[in-house]
């Protein structure tokens, strides 16, 4: 039992050293990661339909 309250408290000690990071910080992340979604999105849809063309021509 001892063993299960100390990790609680070492659990509690490092969550207070956590730098957590600013409402501005978290709204920039994202952001970012939605832009890459939607990019990375795009190209592998292009990609796609220009792979399925290719394919389209060469079995007609």
């Amino acid at each position: 039992m001892n063993k299960l309250i100390q990790f609680f408290k070492d659990s509690y000690a490092e969550l207070a050293k956590v730098v957590w990071p600013s409402k501005e910080d978290v709204i920039a992340s994202t952001k970012v990661v939605i832009v890459s979604t939607v990019v990375v999105a795009l190209v592998l849809g292009l990609l796609d339909f220009l792979l399925v063309l290719g394919i389209e021509v060469v079995f007609r």
